[in-house]
């Protein structure tokens, strides 16, 4: 999320979660701006803000953290356990977001994070993957992530019941762009699904 209608139309829209990419990015927004943001847009307590690292070191992400006011630390790519433990002590929720290829722990809290998201093989390209490659069905409070969109989220659900959805590309209007039309679409949808 980078603007305010994105994050009205989301919350509006019902979703549990915001995430802001404080990483190199064309979604890069800075921490301070987050910050402006959820407060312009009084962000309810109960949707959980998120900020989204990629190769940042600790003091980095610590710094923008407390700068944006986010709940929750997501950390993309290949992590070791000892960077989540690292980051316990900011008392953010921590989430690790991983290709589903490359995991070789496809269950929640195997690195000691409190949400395990399953993404494509390049993270925000919207590209899928495929769920037969997966060695076992993944356990605990796991999000599909990669390819997602208003139009086949449903069906990912029934495939494959994660505990939840996360969606990027695939409500953008153009690359980086959000549509505040597909947010709405995209929620609606997902929450529909028992």
């Amino acid at each position: 999320m980078t603007d305010p209608e994105s994050v009205a139309a989301a919350v509006e829209a019902g979703a549990c979660a915001l995430g802001f990419v404080m990483s190199r990015s064309v979604r890069q927004i800075q921490p301070a701006d987050v910050r402006i943001l959820l407060r312009k847009c009084a962000v309810p307590g109960h949707v959980e803000t998120v900020g989204v690292f990629t190769d940042e070191d600790d003091t980095a992400i610590r710094t923008s953290v407390e700068e944006a006011g986010v709940s929750a630390i997501q950390l993309h790519g290949l992590h070791t356990s000892h960077r989540f433990e690292s980051l316990k002590p900011l008392g953010r929720k921590l989430i690790r977001a991983t290709a589903a290829q490359e995991t070789d722990a496809p269950s929640c809290g195997a690195y000691g994070e409190d949400l395990l998201i399953l993404d494509g093989p390049v993270p925000g390209s919207g590209d899928t993957w495929n769920a037969d490659t997966l060695t076992a069905q993944p356990q605990g409070r796991w999000l599909l992530a990669g390819g997602l969109t208003p139009d086949n989220v449903v069906a990912a659900i029934r495939r494959l019941r994660p505990f939840g959805v996360d969606v990027s590309s695939g409500v953008e209007r153009t690359r980086g762009v959000k549509d505040p039309d597909l947010i709405r679409r995209f929620v609606r949808h997902a929450q529909s699904v028992d």
